[in-house]
């Protein structure tokens, strides 16, 4: 009976282990499957062949109704300040602060003349600024937002199309040497700057947009290259 109850206890845990070595399998199974329906490149970037037959589509990003209500913000924004700018230069009255009042101990902002010419100018000046920069920041940025990367046939050249004031479109030729990316697409977070030689900045591509082919945009536009001046 002793005997009997030794044999019962050994192989007692044998279906929860047979159990577990199936389920275990099974993992690995679904792992290699996996595995086998990834595609992966055992190619460098600089190893692949960028020799294209025709052009292609590197990158694409299609968001013009945002850069439509960029464009009516800015020029809403220079409408305001040029109308307040005129609104200073046309209203301030040059109306001096009494010495006796000049001389006690009032706030700063009630001894100043602002009708006083330098201030009225001044003001001016200010608001005309502030208007003329916010539209060109907001054109800038639209001119340096990519829509669109091009790698042209025999891939030698790149076509960069950026969104432009009033619904355009600018398109910038260039060799695909002049073309150096500032970091990894890999390790870019929102946004890839990228520099073209000859323009003044860096343009942006939006990581939100979508990556057409990869591999090859890793091996072309996503490199980093040393731009001789």
């Amino acid at each position: 009976m002793a005997a009997l109850m030794k044999l019962s206890s050994f192989f007692r845990p044998w279906p929860s282990l047979l159990t577990r070595h199936v389920n275990r399998f099974k993992d690995n199974r679904t792992v290699t499957k996996v595995i086998n329906r990834t595609k992966f490149s055992t190619k460098a970037a600089w190893e692949m062949d960028t020799n294209v037959a025709k052009d292609v589509v590197l990158y694409a990003h299609h968001n013009p109704q945002f850069h439509k209500y960029l464009n009516i913000f800015a020029l809403t924004q220079l409408g305001f300040w040029f109308y307040l700018a005129e609104f200073s230069l046309s209203t301030l009255k040059d109306v001096p602060v009494p010495k006796q009042e000049s001389d006690s101990n009032l706030p700063w902002y009630r001894s100043i003349n602002l009708g006083e010419e330098k201030y009225r100018r001044g003001i001016t000046g200010v608001c005309l600024a502030l208007g003329v920069l916010i539209l060109g920041g907001s054109w800038m940025f639209s001119l340096k937002s990519i829509k669109n990367i091009i790698l042209r046939k025999g891939g030698k050249d790149v076509c960069i199309i950026t969104y432009a004031p009033f619904n355009k479109t600018r398109y910038l030729e260039t060799p695909l040497r002049n073309v150096s990316a500032a970091q990894s697409r890999s390790r870019a977070p929102v946004s890839l700057p990228l520099k073209v030689k000859g323009s003044m900045g860096y343009f942006v591509i939006d990581m939100k947009g979508e990556f057409k082919n990869i591999p090859l945009f890793d091996s072309t536009v996503g490199l980093k290259r040393i731009l001789s001046k």
